[in-house]
């Protein structure tokens, strides 16, 4: 006959409602877990027990304190240097001023020499000219010259674009209204072939060695930039002078400019005008060559220059 289980004296303890939640209920008992809390604690042993706040504003002191420290030394250091540098820049502008000095001062003794040749060499042309040295001087443009004549005055157009148009070329026509090189050679030598006897621009007194040229936009007389208008001044026979070079193929040339482009020009015969002398002068003389007697009297027929002074 089976044995039946012993019956207990006590009721066994009524199970709790959460059993079933045991997982749940451990991790909210637990929400830390053991090691997150020892490395907190250890951490915070470390650090003194110091709040995060207060670590942040002494890390901010130090650093501004370092900063200062920098910027005090800089300060000191400029200071120093300051004296230094102030002492070189005023040597330097003393080397400046002594040097330009004397550029002043070199400049001044050419333009002595410069006219002491050009003295020289118009008396040598009044000595030497013979019968026709006054005609020599004055075609060679060594003295002032003073009579009658004409005035002509050329200008660019009023509708030149000032800001646009590339270098002056030499070119026949000006076709922006702007008075070119090639127009102020043309006029000149017009001038010129009507019986003017000596000729200025602006000033500058021409030569039969004058260059006229452009560089730029600017139109140069030996090498001396001009500014429009531009002043032509002729001695000769004023009103015949004007006369001849209107009804010339150079005057025509003119008075195209001024029908097709705009060139503004005038021209009036005047009783007086004056013209300095040329700048600068270049004299040429020339003599026989020496016979060769072994050639005959070929060797006699050439000329040779001897040089410039």
């Amino acid at each position: 006959m089976p044995q039946q289980p012993p019956v207990r004296s006590t009721p066994s303890p009524p199970r709790r409602p959460d059993a079933s939640m045991s997982l749940l209920n451990n991790v909210m008992d637990h929400s830390l877990d053991d090691g997150y809390a020892e490395a907190a604690a250890r951490r915070a042993a470390e650090d003194g027990g110091l709040p995060r706040t207060l670590r942040a504003k002494l890390g901010l002191a130090a650093g501004l304190v370092l900063a200062a420290l920098v910027v005090t030394v800089g300060a000191a250091e400029a200071r120093i240097d300051a004296p230094v540098v102030a002492k070189e820049r005023e040597e330097l502008i003393d080397r400046i001023d002594a040097e330009t000095a004397t550029a002043d001062t070199l400049e001044r003794a050419v333009d002595k020499l410069r006219d002491e040749v050009g003295a020289q060499q118009r008396e040598a042309l009044r000595d030497h000219g013979g019968d026709q040295g006054e005609l020599v001087a004055l075609l060679s443009g060594s003295t002032e010259v003073e009579g009658p004549g004409v005035k002509l005055l050329v200008d660019d157009a009023k509708s030149a674009d000032e800001s646009a148009g590339g270098p002056r070329e030499s070119t026949n026509f000006s076709d922006n209204g702007r008075v070119r090189d090639r127009d102020m050679q043309q006029i000149i030598n017009g001038l010129w072939e009507s019986g003017a006897e000596a000729v200025s621009i602006n000033g500058q007194r021409l030569t039969a060695l004058s260059a006229i040229r452009a560089a730029g936009e600017a139109i140069l007389v030996d090498n001396k930039p001009l500014v429009p208008p531009y002043t032509v001044l002729a001695v000769g026979d004023g009103k015949n002078l004007s006369t001849a070079f209107q009804d010339s193929a150079d005057g025509q040339y003119l008075h195209s400019l001024q029908e097709n482009f705009g060139v503004r020009t005038s021209i009036s015969d005047q009783e007086t005008v004056r013209l300095p002398a040329a700048p600068s002068l270049i004299v040429r003389t020339a003599e026989p060559k020496a016979a060769d007697p072994g050639k005959g009297d070929g060797g006699a027929a050439a000329d040779t220059e001897k040089g410039t002074s």
